[in-house]
């Protein structure tokens, strides 16, 4: 007799678990709306299992590469308390095929990494666009599918590469411009984050100056808490990315990132949001201010206080340009009345460009959109989007759970720690898509007939320049803070 054809069989249950298993816990317009709205960390899990950029480990990237050198920064293996900032590396170009030998300790005495020992050195590849890494294999954008989080049409066009030996780490820091996605490919990384209203505590600075990154004075790791005692207040919030999760990193948290495996790779892309177009203003007056001091102090080396990564001109010209540029691109997009009187006075070859603003409309937007952000949190309590496939990173340590069916296991034991370029980077061509034609004319900088000597006194321009970030904080000579 004929099996009833209502029954299910073990094929058709086999089947259905299979089929189970490749359906995404998140469509792409619940994913955006969490990314949106949620304001702490979170991973996401099998949110990425069917990206053709899973498969993404560093020796694939050496043979899709061919031989194209890659610049890494070296760092040492150290565990005193001043950061390992980028301006204090040293700077090595060499082909991932290189840095895999090396990174077997297998190097021989010649090579670009000859000068330094395994034992001792730590290798980072970091903010590597794919624009300008894959400009010959634009094909290859097409592994990073962020439309699966929302967002139609944004591929590894919009991402950067990060590839690192163990111990390469980022100094803790906030991107000042938009949130982040950051996708793990291989080996782990430990992410120590400390929301916005910690700032104090974590003893923000602009030195080295990087355009959207606000740096801070302390090794979160191996923190001076005689120097800066306030550290301990801030609420470290601790995990362990492992490949095949997602982390979600909202505006303004702060983050030290460490690679805890031999090799790493992660993927990331910062999302815009609309607080940058504020931002990029705001960014701006700083440059411009960090410029105009540093170079009065010593004009002629910017190496102690601008941050490798900073590649463009730092002159009086382009920044006045790129002020303006933002001012307008700013006014553009909230369609806000102004008033631009614009002089160019010509004396001796100098110009002066004079702008009144008003920004009543704008300050009613943001005053909107605070209130509709406190709207949207009390709505998130309400109904937590948080679950297996949504883990919230949360004040001491935490692991998040491994993606089903063992297809991104870990290769090393867990880790179980104490308590825990940049949307501006997008492109490097940011600042001239942000002016307009209009925007071209010849700012010149006003020069002093005087030559102005390094400050004497306990307040240098780097503690001025430390306000721009933290203006409550008065800092002492020790190094300690009042409020």
């Amino acid at each position: 007799m004929a099996a009833d054809s209502g029954a299910i069989t073990n094929e058709d249950s086999e089947s259905g678990e299979e089929e189970g298993k490749h359906v995404k816990p998140f469509t792409p317009e619940k994913a955006k709306e969490i990314i949106m709205s949620l304001q702490q960390p979170a991973i996401f899990c099998n949110m990425v299992f069917d990206w053709p950029a899973q498969h993404w480990t560093a020796k694939h990237l050496s043979e899709v590469l061919q031989g194209k050198q890659i610049r890494f920064r070296m760092g040492t293996k150290r565990t005193d308390t001043a950061p390992q900032f980028e301006t204090t590396c040293s700077y090595v170009e060499a082909t991932l095929e290189e840095f895999l030998t090396w990174n077997c300790d297998r190097s021989s005495i010649s090579g670009p990494f000859r000068d330094y020992d395994h034992s001792k050195f730590w290798a980072y590849a970091d903010y590597k666009y794919f624009v300008s890494l894959f400009e010959d294999k634009t094909d290859i954008f097409q592994d990073v599918i962020w439309s699966d989080f929302g967002f139609p049409g944004r591929n590894g066009q919009e991402s950067t590469l990060w590839i690192g030996s163990m111990g390469a780490h980022t100094p803790c820091h906030l991107d000042t411009y938009g949130c982040n996605l950051v996708f793990q490919v291989q080996g782990r990384k430990r992410w120590h984050l400390f929301p916005p209203e910690d700032t104090p505590f974590l003893y923000p600075t602009r030195i080295p100056y990087e355009e959207s990154s606000v740096f801070s004075k302390i090794n979160v790791v191996n923190p001076d808490l005689k120097r800066f005692p306030q550290f301990w207040k801030a609420r470290r919030h601790m995990v362990t990315l492992r490949p095949g999760q997602v982390l979600f990193v909202p505006r303004h948290w702060w983050h030290y990132v460490e690679s805890i495996d031999p090799v790493t790779v992660s993927i990331n892309s910062w999302i815009e949001l609309e607080e940058d177009h504020q931002a990029r203003v705001e960014e701006a007056i700083t440059r411009m201010l960090v410029c105009a001091l540093k170079t009065a102090e010593n004009p002629h080396d910017t190496r102690a206080w601008l941050n490798p990564t900073e590649v463009e001109e730092t002159s009086h010209e382009v920044n006045c340009r790129y002020l303006n540029g933002a001012v307008s691109a700013f006014f553009d997009h909230y369609g806000t009345p102004k008033v631009v009187e614009t002089q160019a006075l010509s004396t001796n070859g100098e110009y002066v460009i004079k702008e009144e603003l008003n920004v009543h409309n704008h300050m009613e937007v943001e005053q909107t959109s605070s209130h509709n952000l406190t709207l949207g949190t009390v709505k998130q309590e309400a109904a937590s989007p948080f679950g297996p496939d949504l883990v919230p990173v949360i004040p001491g340590s935490q692991e998040p759970p491994s993606e089903r069916g063992g297809m991104f296991e870990s290769d090393g034991e867990d880790f179980v720690g104490k308590n825990g370029k940049r949307f501006g980077k997008l492109h490097y061509t940011k600042r001239q898509r942000m002016m307009s034609e209009s925007e071209n004319a010849v700012v010149e900088q006003i020069a002093s007939n005087s030559t102005v000597a390094p400050s004497q006194t306990f307040i240098s321009t780097d503690d001025l320049l430390d306000c721009l970030v933290n203006p409550q904080t008065l800092l002492l000579p020790s190094g300690a803070a009042l409020a």
